[in-house]
């Protein structure tokens, strides 16, 4: 297993969940309400730029590597998800969107666990969509994370509402995609 500043990154990310998650079942005697809102979503917002950063660290840097590849959309997909439980269980999020996106996760990490195994992976390599799936998510939990007003001004329950519903159409939008492109390989191997 490589070790390097992109790969370690990713690991922050990953233990930055149970962090993150954790602040929303404290007590209220050790943190406050509006406190674990804010801590939270800043948590959750500080794990968010390390897909970024070690992302473009590792290309930058050039130090991409197979290890890497197959860590950052691990961590990315148990934050989302974790975050997800966490609104579910605050009721800031519907059952159907955590089962959507959550469903779509598991969908897509097992088509391209088999693509691989079939050497068709290609097929189902990221695409812009899935992309923009990411960053309307990492924009939209954090701000249901926080809900409240942002600086007096931005309803964050209501924008990241909105995002998480833009996510969904993302995340369904993605998934046919997806499918799509890996449909050939599937059909000339069930021949």
């Amino acid at each position: 297993m490589p070790f390097n500043l992109p790969i370690l990154l990713t690991w922050l990310r990953v233990a930055l969940i149970p962090v993150c998650v954790a602040v929303f079942f404290l007590p209220d005697s050790v943190l406050l309400q509006h406190h674990r809102n804010s801590l939270g979503a800043f948590i959750f917002g500080l794990a968010a730029a390390t897909d970024w950063l070690d992302g473009y660290l590792a290309r930058k840097l050039n130090q991409t590597s197979s290890f890497g590849a197959f860590l950052d959309p691990v961590a990315d997909k148990f934050l989302v998800c974790a975050a997800l439980l966490v609104l579910l269980e605050l009721g800031r999020v519907n059952a159907m969107v955590a089962l959507v996106i959550v469903g779509r996760e598991i969908a897509i990490s097992a088509l391209r666990e088999w693509m691989a195994q079939i050497g068709a992976s290609r097929s189902v390599a990221v695409h812009m969509v899935g992309k923009l799936k990411t960053t309307v998510q990492m924009v939209a939990i954090p701000f249901l994370l926080f809900d409240g007003p942002l600086f007096g001004v931005i309803d964050t329950h209501l924008w990241g509402t909105w995002l998480i519903y833009g996510a969904v159409v993302l995340t369904i939008w993605s998934m046919v995609y997806y499918l799509q492109k890996a449909l050939p390989e599937i059909r000339a191997k069930a021949k």
